[in-house]
Formats: structure tokens, sequence, C-alpha cells
């Protein structure tokens, strides 16, 4: 026999406030939601914080007692019904971008992310498991955002479960602007055709990729999202720069400017609730705000196992490449220093491994800033006019 559940996903804006307000505002929007007849409700990434890069999200850590937990934990029970939520969790040395699901009984499941996205890494570590949460409700597999784009752990969860549940708040750094302290902005269309070729892997990978993956497990999904556009500065800013700067040699004369670099950008579209042939149920548009959608889903007796190839990825490998090996080198120091900063010295050790690839990380970086200084004055005197030279 086949069983059903009501699921709703809830949206909220990304821009960071005070935990307080952020949570007093997903409160709200839980309690609607249960109201509604909800029994699994699932808030973005990050909820509490809101999406930036910046010097605070050390501070704003909390411990699996802090705040953000307990009340996951006390509204889960309160209100009768299954609650997950992402937050910045601080456990042991490190920190972790960690999902909890609070049972009515507070009993509760923690997914750490395992792909931090490029910049990302600057404010919390990488994991290397994935999470099944047997609940009473059935068995959930877990993902944080840019966890999705990864068929490997997609492949983990193949027979294991009865749905997934994704919490993201994904901003659209697949179509950005770029903006330096002169008052000069950059979108990625100006930055040259390779660049050009990332721009929308964002929608699909929150897009067509969630909804062909889910289809390929046989289970149904729910995935969140944030809402509204976001400024912030980005981490590790020069190192940034060089490694545009292969494929955009014309940007070497914002060099000077690169430490005070910033990104805007829309967050993507994705809040929706999946059926198990990989079909929207619901999905909410960026327009609609902070709000929630609710769909009923029905759970299959047996755990399907998956029939036929796994869709492969529909971005390019050149979105890997910068998400998960370039930015995650250059921010990894940052996380370090601020983690000591804020926590004391004790914390993020440096292990061999780590500290092998910062070494290969500085001499990739002096040979890109070499290259790309050379190839900035072939390009400045390539675009001389013609005849200029002799005046």
């Amino acid at each position: 026999m086949t069983r059903e559940i009501k699921v709703a996903a809830i949206q909220m804006d990304a821009n960071p406030a005070p935990t307080g307000e952020r949570m007093a505002r997903a409160d709200k929007l839980v309690k609607a939601a249960a109201e509604a007849g909800a029994q699994l409700v699932v808030l973005p990434e990050l909820f509490n914080t809101g999406y930036a890069y910046s010097d605070e999200n050390f501070g704003r850590a909390e411990r699996l007692d802090g705040a953000t937990a307990g009340w996951l934990r006390e509204t889960a029970a309160s209100l009768h019904i299954h609650l997950a939520g992402s937050l910045m969790l601080l456990d042991g040395k490190e920190v972790y971008n960690s999902l909890l699901l609070f049972a009515p009984d507070g009993r509760y499941w923690r997914y750490d992310k395992n792909y931090p996205w490029g910049w990302e890494r600057g404010y919390f570590r990488e994991a290397n498991r994935i999470t099944v949460a047997e609940t009473d409700l059935g068995d959930f597999g877990m993902l944080i955002c840019w966890d999705s784009a990864h068929p490997n752990l997609w492949r983990q969860y193949a027979g294991q479960v009865d749905m997934m549940l994704i919490s993201s708040c994904p901003p659209d750094v697949s179509n950005p602007t770029y903006h330096f302290p002169n008052g000069d902005q950059v979108t990625v269309t100006e930055m040259g055709p390779v660049m050009g070729r990332v721009k929308g892997d964002g929608r699909r990978v929150f897009g067509d990729m969630i909804n062909q993956q889910t289809a390929w497990l046989g289970v149904p999904a729910v995935n969140t999202v944030g809402t509204g556009r976001i400024m912030t500065k980005l981490p590790a800013g020069r190192g940034t720069l060089l490694s545009f700067l292969l494929l955009a040699p014309h940007l070497v004369k914002y060099f000077p400017m690169a430490a005070e670099m910033a990104m805007s950008c829309d967050m993507v579209q994705g809040c929706k609730v999946v059926t198990a042939a990989g079909t929207i149920l619901t999905e909410l548009s960026q327009a609609a705000g902070e709000t929630f959608t609710m769909a009923a889903v029905t759970l299959a007796d047996r755990k399907p196992s998956p029939q036929g190839e796994q869709p492969k990825p529909i971005i390019s490998l050149l979105s890997y490449l910068a998400s998960d090996y370039i930015l995650p080198l250059l921010t990894t120091p940052i996380y370090r220093q601020g983690l000591r900063r804020t926590w004391g010295a004790h914390m993020a050790p440096v292990d061999a491994m780590t500290q092998r690839w910062l070494i290969i990380a500085g001499i990739v970086g002096a040979f890109c800033l070499g290259v790309s200084l050379g190839m900035g004055k072939l390009w400045q005197r390539g675009s001389k006019p013609m005849g200029s030279e002799a005046k």
C-alpha cells in the first residue's frame, strides 16, 4: 500500500538579518504551514542568518544546544510536525553547514553539507557522508543546496529512501554582476565566451537537474530556496580575480581593486515539491517573496530502486572546477583565520592534506598571476588603434 504525507517548502528572503528577527519570521511561516495541515516542513539553507560572505558568519555559528536548534526542537514538538532547517553548526573545532531534522518526540537527524559552494568554504568545512533519516513518516535522504549538483550523492541514496529532503538557498552565481570600488560593474557576459558558458547553470541545477535525479531515484522530493537579490563582498577577492584572468585577461586593470570587489545577484527559483516521476506538484516563483507552498506526496510501500542509467550533469565542467576546487582552495585559509580569531587558536587544525593543497594553491596562484599579467599586457597592446605605435 502507498501512503500520503503533506509537505511544506518555505521560501525566505536571503538577505542577512539578526538571528532573532529571522527566527520570528520563520516561526510565523512554520506555524502557518502546520495550520494548513503540513506534516513535514522544510526551511531554507541558513534560514536563521541569511546568505552573505561576511566575517560576521564566524560569530553566528551555534552549537547543537544553541537557540536555533532549540527552537527547531521545541517547534516540532509543539506543532506535532517534522521540521528541518540548516544552520552553521559549531561542532568541536570546526563549523559545518548542518541540516537538522527534528521529530515531534525530540529525535533528530543531522546532515552536513558535503560540497560547500565556492566561497562558502571560507565559513564552514566540507563533510563526506550521507544521512538517511528514519522517521515515522518515512525514510528521508538529505542534501543541502549545491550537493544536489553531484550525482555521486544521489547515487548513495539509491534504494535506501522514501523521499529526498533538500534545503537550499542558492544565489545565482552563474549570472552575477561584479562591482568594483571605482563604480565599474562587470557582468558574466562581459567576461568572455568561456565564462559565458556557465550562465544559467544555477537555474539548471535547481530546475531540471533536481527533477531528473528525483525521477531516477523513483522517490518524491522537496527543495527550498531563498528569495530576493543579495549584494555581498567577496572573500579572497584578489585570488578570485586571478582565477578569472586566464579566461578574461582584460580584467587585469581591476587587480589593484580586487580586495574590495563585491557581487550582486538574484536568488535561484526552485522552492518546490516534486513527484517520484520528477514532475512538479507545486513551486513558488521568486516574485512570491517570503511564503510557503504545500503539496501531498505519495510514498511507495517499498523503497524503489533506480531503473536505467543515472542522468548525467547538465551544467558546465567549469562550474564544477570553480565551485569544488579553485574557490575552496582560495577561501580555506579565510575559514581557518576567522574561526581562530573568533573562537580561539585551537580551532580548525591544519591536517597534512590541507597543507599540501595550500602549497599547491600558492604555486598555482603565482603562476596564474604571471601568465595573466603577461596576457593582459598583450591584450592592451593588441587593442591599440593601428598606427598608434608610430605616434
